[in-house]
């Protein structure tokens, strides 16, 4: 009746007696209605929560009922042979699915591992059984506000592939959606390391100037795409850039004494769009990470595409010497490492602030900010942080280029911040290699001739 007979229960732990509590012996008959343990079953979906796991005989290996379904029911006899089932779903108290390794979810995606955490959830990697193609499964905690978060994200994602089909603008391509029991998913191509993770791996070894050119080309290109279809990303750091690829060469370091690696293919992809936010929405007071925030978002003198601009200023600094401009976690702190960094911030934005800003605590007196030189953090800060051009690790003319662009693009004043337009034609991309020049970029436009008035149409401090 059946070829082979598993002598084991499809049970899960804390079943609570629901599971086949019985099963046949090899030489047993069928026939008899006793309870049989069956591994090898074929799940058919009659309707929602729902379901039929079939008994074959010759189910292949990869179609094993997942651990994550309790067999209710079940009746066998010489014309039918059916188990009746439902799916039990838990999650943990984050909020977090709890899944196993081989699960499939949405009929069709099968989890292999876990690629990857966060505080919105988790990422793993599954393989799409109806393609045959290995992708990545962007799991959502069935938490309120990152489902919603997760639906303005699918909903930029959407945004952007009716403008960009082909995904020639070097954002992350959506595969395909669901809703998972209260967990939004999101399949996304497979790709790389992040050039963080890469980095970190690399025991924080800088980037090769030629590669961070390439890397900042595209991410210009790329985020310049967003602010020309009136999208800020809000949250670009080094974690949501992703080689497309990143497999690596390595070689012996003498000077200092370990292995380096170097990634092969410079290509990367922009990632994370949870909280990309469109001109006419409404924009949260306080956005980006920490140590690539702007000062005008620190402020509270409001923000729009510019603030993506010093975010990627910051970013070219932490790729071109493997540390983090900012590296603090305080508001006045951060101002301070600013005015250490890049020299006193205008008086206009201090100004501002005092008038404008809905916060309790006030960070400047008299327009200069208060902060004391003496105090410890004072001493880390004086210690820790040096002048932006003091940090070049040479004097020759490409080095010099870069942190031209990096100190343009760390302009305190939004409305006299470098656009991404402008930056594409900065000296520092002429020696860029043709085939590393994504697309077209006409229309040159002098660095001086100022940014779009749409690009800078929400901050208080012009």
């Amino acid at each position: 009746y059946f070829k082979q007979l598993e002598q084991q229960l499809i049970i899960r732990n804390g079943a609570n007696g629901c599971g086949l509590e019985t099963y046949l012996e090899e030489d047993a008959s069928p026939g008899d209605g006793e309870s049989v343990a069956i591994t090898r079953c074929l799940l058919l979906k009659r309707q929602r929560n729902h379901f039929d796991l079939v008994a074959l005989s010759d189910m292949p290996v990869d179609k094993y009922a997942g651990d994550n379904w309790i067999i209710e029911e079940y009746f066998v006899d010489h014309n039918d042979d059916y188990l009746t089932a439902k799916p039990v779903i838990q999650d943990d108290a984050d909020g977090h699915l709890i899944y196993h390794t081989g699960d499939i979810l949405h009929h069709r995606y099968k989890i292999m591992a876990t690629l990857g955490e966060g505080t919105f959830g988790r990422v793993v990697k599954v393989k799409d059984m109806e393609r045959d193609y290995c992708m990545a499964l962007k799991i959502i905690k069935n938490v309120e506000k990152y489902r919603e978060a997760a639906k303005l994200e699918i909903n930029a994602l959407e945004k952007i592939a009716q403008k960009d089909p082909h995904c020639d603008h070097l954002c992350v391509k959506m595969i395909d959606w669901f809703d998972y029991h209260g967990h939004m998913c999101i399949v996304f191509e497979m790709l790389g390391l992040s050039v963080f993770d890469f980095l970190r791996e690399n025991n924080y070894e800088p980037y090769p100037l030629d590669q961070v050119r390439h890397m900042a080309y595209q991410l210009c290109y790329s985020v310049k795409f967003l602010h020309d279809n009136r999208l800020t990303h809000t949250d670009l750091k080094p974690e949501n850039i992703l080689f497309v690829d990143s497999d690596y060469t390595s070689h012996y370091n003498h000077k200092i004494n370990r292995e380096v690696r170097r990634v092969k293919n410079t290509d990367v992809r922009l990632i994370d769009f949870g909280s990309a936010t469109f001109d006419h929405e409404h924009h949260s007071t306080i956005v980006s990470t920490r140590h690539y925030r702007a000062p005008e978002v620190i402020l509270e003198l409001g923000w729009s595409q510019p603030c993506d601009v010093w975010s990627i200023g910051c970013i070219l600094f932490e790729l071109y010497l493997g540390i983090t401009l900012f590296q603090t976690h305080d508001n006045r702190e951060h101002l301070a490492m600013m005015e250490r960094i890049l020299g006193q911030i205008p008086y206009r934005m201090a100004r501002n602030h005092t008038l404008y800003s809905k916060t309790k605590t006030k960070y400047f007196y008299h327009g200069k900010l208060d902060w004391d030189e003496k105090s410890s953090a004072g001493r880390y800060v004086r210690d820790h942080c040096k002048p932006l051009f003091l940090c070049q690790l040479s004097d020759s003319e490409d080095h010099c280029e870069l942190f031209s662009l990096i100190k343009k693009m760390l302009e305190y004043e939004p409305s006299s911040r470098i656009t991404l337009g402008e930056a594409l034609h900065h000296p520092f991309f002429d020696r860029l290699p043709p085939h590393h020049r994504v697309g077209e970029v006409s229309n040159k436009q002098p660095l001086s001739s100022g940014s779009s008035s749409r690009e800078r149409s929400h901050s208080l401090s012009r």
